[in-house]
């Protein structure tokens, strides 16, 4: 007798599709800088920096204390921002908070690394605050040179508040830097890519050379540079002079 199989085979369930899961996306909070009001701890003050990657340009540095009672809605980290959004929060940040601004120039940061003249700059933006905080939160793993207590952060510019502020005060502070830097250097489009890497930055560079704004050590500077400025090789012991060779044959 023939069995029908398929009375005993198990019918499949079809796979369930996994839902898609939900990012929650938060928003930096004053509650750090409450924390330290609480016990006593005034002034706080946030900092950060932009311009650490771009090929040209400077590194600019902003610390920012806020008025509890004066903070501006919507802060947050300033590449999650519109352009048009950072400028209207960079003023309502001028308007109701203590801050300061420095910049390191790419002549530092090529002789001090990128890294070194990021945490200078930082450490001076601190400095010229109006009144020296008593605690510092300052955006990513390295902590600063001042004489206050400093805590690093790492992501700080989408946590804490008065470091999503500084980073608004650095990001829209070197734009406009670099559309300045724009009329001096036609031909770049520093007031596209503020000085970034990006396909349109690298085509003029190679085409047009390094300025005295780029920073001689980064990559696509040092080919460029080789390019439109060629250094000659020294000559060795054992390289022949023919002027010299010349002169001896005719004597």
């Amino acid at each position: 007798m023939i069995r029908d199989k398929s009375k005993n085979t198990p019918k499949k369930t079809p796979a369930k599709s996994a839902k898609p899961e939900k990012r929650i996306v938060t928003r930096p909070s004053f509650r750090r800088e409450r924390a330290l009001i609480k016990r006593g701890v005034w002034p706080v003050a946030g900092c950060d920096e932009a311009g650490r990657g771009p090929l040209a340009g400077p590194v600019v540095a902003a610390a920012v204390v806020l008025n509890p009672n004066k903070i501006p809605k919507g802060l947050d980290d300033s590449k999650r921002l519109t352009a048009e959004r950072r400028e209207e929060l960079f003023e309502e940040i001028c308007a109701t908070s203590a801050f300061s601004v420095a910049v390191a120039s790419p002549a530092r940061i090529d002789r001090d690394n990128i890294l070194r003249a990021s945490l200078w700059a930082l450490a001076r933006a601190v400095h010229a605050l109006p009144e020296m905080p008593k605690h510092v939160f300052v955006d990513g793993r390295d902590k600063l040179a001042t004489p206050c207590d400093c805590d690093a952060v790492i992501g700080g510019d989408g946590i804490v508040a008065s470091i999503a502020a500084a980073s608004i005060i650095a990001k829209v502070t070197r734009d406009r830097l670099m559309c300045a830097l724009a009329l001096d250097c036609p031909g770049y489009g520093f007031e596209q890519h503020k000085g970034y890497g990006v396909p349109e930055h690298l085509e003029a560079l190679d085409r047009l050379g390094p300025t005295t704004h780029h920073r001689s050590f980064f990559a696509p500077v040092v080919a460029a540079r080789l390019k439109h400025f060629p250094v000659p090789a020294e000559p060795d012991l054992f390289t022949v002079d023919a002027t010299s060779e010349a002169a001896s044959a005719a004597a």
